[in-house]
């Protein structure tokens, strides 16, 4: 199925989306309608051009391709499925995912991967190939949270300000020459072991599978990972009861 959207209204397009038998559905000429793909299961979808918020939000397995950027929201609470993204995303990229998998090959905006979660079996994942904006992992309680930091060989560091606020679970690798400097004392960051680089060999084949790249020029550079302290909490922060 096709589906020209042009300024047809984003509720209309959801409804078809939804409505169709087909397994297979294209987008083309998106220009920020919202929702596109909201709830989605077992499907596969492709976007040409730009969705509006929360692409993929609620998205309970399938695909999602988009051949542009996102705007915010991308994912927001989805629960199984893949999301790529081939150029950037906005804020709030994998708001309160819980599960699946999101690619971007550009940049993420602010408060990429905010109260990311695991349960169980299911593990988010978050693989930013560019840089990402203040607040990554924000409160972040499990899952894994990758920036590659590829062609942005001129900055020390691939994450702006306040990186790993509130975190209390999960990963976060950066890899960069140099750690963030205004990491919270709750967060314990070191060089990722071999054994840890292990953890996210996977992710980053299937983001070299979607967007190509070199593996042996992406892991050569140094890894950092950062992880909550579980000894140093946030309980000084709140009011004892």
């Amino acid at each position: 199925m096709k589906i020209n959207a042009g300024l047809t209204y984003y509720d209309e397009i959801n409804r078809k989306i939804r409505a169709t038998r087909d397994k297979k559905i294209e987008v083309d000429n998106c220009l920020g309608q919202r929702y596109i793909g909201c709830g989605l299961t077992g499907k596969e979808l492709t976007v040409y051009g730009t969705p509006g918020n929360a692409l993929g939000a609620y998205l309970n397995g399938g695909t999602v391709t988009v051949y542009g950027n996102a705007q915010d929201a991308t994912g927001d609470t989805m629960n199984d499925g893949t999301i790529a993204i081939h150029g950037s995303s906005g804020d709030a990229t994998g708001y309160a995912m819980r599960g699946g998998k999101i690619f971007v090959k550009g940049d993420a905006g602010y408060r990429a991967g905010i109260h990311m979660k695991a349960y169980k079996d299911k593990v988010p994942v978050l693989v930013i190939g560019g840089k990402a904006g203040s607040f990554l992992g924000e409160y972040q309680a499990g899952g894994y949270i990758i920036v590659l930091g590829l062609n942005h060989s001129d900055k020390k560091t691939v994450v702006e300000r306040f990186c790993a606020t509130g975190m209390h679970g999960g990963k976060i690798f950066l890899r960069c020459d140099e750690l963030p400097f205004d990491l919270p004392s709750q967060v314990i960051a070191s060089k990722a072991a071999k054994s840890e680089l292990g953890e996210i060999e996977g992710y980053i084949d299937e983001y070299i599978d979607i967007f190509g790249g070199d593996k042996n020029v992406i892991m050569k550079k140094n890894f950092f990972v950062l992880t909550p302290d579980t000894k140093n909490p946030y309980q000084q922060i709140y009011t004892a009861c």
